[in-house]
C-alpha cells in the first residue's frame, strides 16, 4: 500500500499499531476497494452526491475499514491532482462522496482539506480570490483577534479554569457556501473566524466548567441564539462533543467561539480513532469489531439522531434517468411503482430490471436499475395488497380500491334514478330505503354493491319499491303487469342464459318511455338495435352497427340498454341509400321507376352527380321495416347500370 496512503489510514486509526491491527489482510481491503469503485463507474454521476447513494455506498462495503481506504485515497489523489490532465470525476467524488462520509466519521481535516482542494480544481478564479482576500486582510483580522481574546482572558483569570485559546479561520470551501447561501462577497461574511477556548478539565468537572464559560462570554457579549449549537448534552453519532456560540464582539463583528475539553478537541481533530481510544476499545479482534460497528452508527447517522434498523435492512434502486430510491429489504417491482408517484403505481403492469421483464411481485436488490411499465387500462386490484410491503404502497392501494367501489355505487345509484325516471315513478327517499331493508340488506352501500356486480336486478327493486309505495298508501297489492314487462317475458335463448334482462321495447303506444331514434344510423324496424341513455334522461335508439358505438361504449358503457322492436304499427321511417354505377341514359327515371311500383313506399329525394362516365347519388326513401329495405336494394341491382347500393 502506497506509504503516503499508510500515513494517513494511521492518523484515521490512531496509531501505526492500530493501523497494522486492522489492515493486516491487504488482499481483502484491495477487493472491497474494486468493489466499490465498481459500483461509482456504474451509476449516474448526478447520483453520487444523493444522501440516498452513499447509504448504498456503506450497505456494499460490508467491511467499514474499506471506506476509510477508499477517503484516504481519494485525499492522496487530490493531493496529486494534476492540472495538465484534469479528471472531473476525481473532484465530483471527492466533493459530494467522500468529503461528506469523511464528515460522518468526525475526519474534520480530511474532509476540510477534500473540500478546499475540490473547490480549488472546479472553481478556481472563485478559490483564488477568496485566499487572496483572507490574505488581504489578515493583519486586521488577527488584530481583531487578539482584542476579542484578552477582554475574554481578563474573565477567565478570575476563575480557577485551565484553559488555553486556538484561533481558525474558517476553510476557503465553507466561506464559499456562505457567500453562494448569502448572496455576497467575502466582506459580507460575518463569521470568518472562531474561536476555541479548550478547558484542562477532569472527567467530572467536564460539562461543568464548559458551561461556566458560556456563562461567562454571553454575560459579556450579546449571543444569536439561532446559531447556539450544544453537542454536550447530545454528542454527535461519531463522538463530537462541543458548545458553540456566535456573539457579537467589538464593532459588532460577530464571532463564532467553542468551548470544548482538551479531550473533546482531540476526537474533533481525529474523529472516531481519538473517541475509541478514550473508550477504552483496544486493538484487539474483539476491539477492532467494536471500533467497526461504531463506525457503521456514525456513517448511517452522520449530524442526525440514530436511527432503528441497519442500512442492511434497506435496498437501492434506481430509475432509469438515475435518481436513487431507497426502499426497505423485501420491496417489490409495485413498491418502487409507488415510490415513484401514486399514479406510476395505479398503473403499474410491470417492469423490466436491465434487460429482463420482471412482474409486480419481483424483490428488488441493491443496485437495480429497474424500468416500470404502465397501462391506462391497468387500475389497483385487491390482491395487491398481498405484493406491497410498504405503508405508502398499501395505503395507496386501499385509498384506489375504495375510490373505485364509490365509483361503480355511484353509477348504481345512477342507475337506479334513472330507470325510475324513465317508468316515471315518484322518487322517496324514505320508501327507499324501506325498499333497500325487505330485499334483505343492511348497509345501503351493499345494495348498490350488489346492483354495481349485478348480483340484484335493478327491475326487481323497481317492483319491490312501487309495491312499497302501494303499501304506504294503505292500498291493496294487486299484481298486475305492463305491456313491458309482458314483452320482457319473451326472451330469446340467449338472453334467458344471463337471467333477467333489461329490455327496452319500442311501441309509440307504450306511455312511460321517452325515446328517439339517432340520426347518426337511422334505425328502422328489423335492424338489431340498443338503447343509449343521453345526458338528459331521455333514451336514444342505435342500430348496433351504428358507426359511434363502439366510441360510447368506451365512454360511458353504463349508459346502455337492451333495446327490441314489439311492433310495427305501420310505422315508416327514413333511410337514405348510396348508390353507384355507370352514367346510362335514364339511369334516374329507372331508379325511380322501381321505388314508385313500390307500395307504401314514398321517395323523398334523389341526388345523383356523374363525372367520367360514372355516377354516385343518394336516395332517401320513407319504409316500414328491414325486409321492405332488402327488397328494394334487391331490386335497384338489377337495373343496369347500377353497380352498388349501400345503406347509408
Amino acid at each position: 500500500m502506497d506509504e503516503e496512503i499508510r500515513g494517513l489510514l494511521a492518523t484515521m486509526v490512531g496509531g501505526e499499531q492500530e493501523y497494522e491491527a486492522m489492515f493486516a489482510d491487504k488482499e481483502r481491503m484491495e477487493t472491497g476497494a474494486q468493489q466499490l469503485t465498481d459500483l461509482l463507474n456504474s451509476v449516474p454521476r448526478a447520483a453520487i452526491g444523493t444522501e440516498n447513494f452513499q447509504s448504498l455506498f456503506i450497505t456494499t462495503a460490508a467491511d467499514m475499514r474499506i471506506i476509510l481506504l477508499m477517503i484516504a485515497r481519494s485525499l492522496i489523489a487530490m493531493r496529486r491532482y494534476d492540472t495538465e490532465q484534469p479528471n472531473t470525476t476525481l473532484v465530483e467524488e471527492a466533493a459530494n462522496l467522500y468529503a461528506p462520509l469523511a464528515h460522518k466519521l468526525g475526519l474534520y481535516q480530511v474532509k476540510t482539506e477534500l473540500e478546499d482542494l475540490s473547490l480549488k480544481f472546479s472553481e478556481h478564479d472563485v478559490y483564488y480570490h477568496i485566499a487572496h482576500e483572507l490574505n488581504q486582510k489578515k493583519r486586521e483580522r488577527d488584530a481583531y483577534i487578539a482584542r476579542f481574546v484578552e477582554t475574554i482572558e481578563e474573565r477567565l483569570h478570575q476563575t480557577p479554569l485551565k484553559y488555553h485559546i486556538k484561533q481558525r479561520t474558517k476553510s476557503i470551501h465553507s466561506i464559499w457556501q456562505k457567500m453562494q447561501k448569502q448572496h455576497v462577497d467575502v466582506d459580507g461574511v460575518f463569521d470568518l473566524f472562531a474561536l476555541r477556548i479548550i478547558l484542562d478539565s477532569p472527567a467530572e468537572r467536564e460539562h461543568a466548567d464548559c458551561w461556566q464559560v458560556f456563562s461567562i462570554i454571553t454575560d459579556m457579549y450579546q449571543s444569536n441564539p439561532k446559531r447556539m449549537r450544544d453537542w454536550l448534552s447530545k454528542p454527535k453519532a461519531n463522538g463530537y462533543e462541543s458548545l458553540h456560540i456566535t456573539v457579537k464582539g467589538p464593532d459588532e463583528k460577530w464571532v463564532e467561539v467553542q468551548i470544548r475539553t482538551e479531550r473533546m478537541d482531540d476526537i474533533a481533530e481525529h474523529g472516531l480513532a481519538a473517541h475509541w481510544r478514550y473508550k477504552g476499545i483496544k486493538s484487539t479482534e474483539g476491539g477492532i469489531e467494536a471500533w467497526m460497528a461504531n463506525i457503521r452508527t456514525a456513517l448511517e447517522t452522520g449530524d442526525k439522531e440514530p436511527v432503528t434498523g441497519l442500512v442492511e435492512d434497506e435496498v437501492f434502486v434506481f430509475t432509469p434517468r438515475g435518481d436513487l430510491f431507497r426502499l426497505p429489504m423485501g420491496a417489490t417491482l409495485l413498491d418502487f411503482a409507488y415510490a415513484i408517484h401514486t399514479q406510476v403505481g395505479n398503473h403499474c403492469t410491470g417492469g423490466r430490471i436491465g434487460e429482463r421483464h420482471v412482474t409486480l411481485k419481483q424483490k428488488l436488490q441493491s443496485g437495480d436499475h429497474v424500468e416500470i411499465h404502465t397501462s391506462n387500462n391497468q387500475s389497483p386490484k385487491q390482491d395487491w395488497l398481498g405484493i406491497a410491503t410498504t405503508s405508502r404502497a398499501r395505503a395507496k392501494i386501499r385509498q384506489s380500491l375504495k375510490e373505485a367501489e364509490a365509483g361503480r355505487i355511484t353509477l348504481a345509484r345512477e342507475l337506479l334514478e334513472r330507470k325510475m325516471k324513465n317508468r316515471k315513478v315518484e322518487y322517496s327517499e324514505a320508501t327507499l330505503m324501506h325498499t333497500i331493508k325487505r330485499l334483505g340488506y343492511k348497509v345501503v352501500t351493499d345494495f348498490y354493491r350488489a346492483i354495481a356486480e349485478e348480483r340484484q336486478d335493478v327491475n326487481q327493486v323497481l317492483e319491490a319499491y312501487q309495491a312499497q309505495q302501494r303499501h304506504e298508501r294503505g292500498e291493496d297489492e294487486v299484481v298486475t303487469r305492463s305491456a313491458s314487462d309482458f314483452v320482457m317475458q319473451q326472451e330469446t335463448e340467449n338472453e334467458k342464459t344471463h337471467g333477467h334482462s333489461d329490455v327496452l321495447v319500442i311501441d309509440q303506444n307504450l306511455k312511460g318511455i321517452d325515446f328517439q331514434l339517432a340520426k347518426c344510423c337511422r334505425p328502422i324496424y328489423g335492424d338489431e338495435v340498443f338503447g343509449f341513455v343521453s345526458a338528459t334522461g331521455g333514451i336514444k335508439i342505435h342500430r348496433t352497427d351504428c358507426p359511434n358505438a363502439q366510441a360510447m361504449r368506451e365512454r360511458a358503457p353504463y349508459r346502455f340498454v337492451k333495446a327490441r322492436w314489439a311492433s310495427k304499427h305501420g310505422n315508416q321511417y327514413s333511410i337514405t341509400l348510396h348508390i353507384v354505377g355507370q352514367d346510362d341514359m335514364g339511369i334516374v327515371n329507372n331508379i325511380t321507376s322501381v321505388i314508385s311500383k313500390e307500395e307504401k313506399m314514398l321517395m323523398r329525394s334523389i341526388n345523383i352527380d356523374s363525372h367520367d362516365g360514372l355516377f354516385s347519388g343518394h336516395l332517401t326513401v320513407m319504409l316500414e321495416d328491414t325486409d321492405r329495405l332488402n327488397g328494394l336494394i334487391r331490386k335497384l341491382k338489377t337495373i343496369k347500370g347500377v353497380k352498388n347500393v349501400t345503406r347509408v
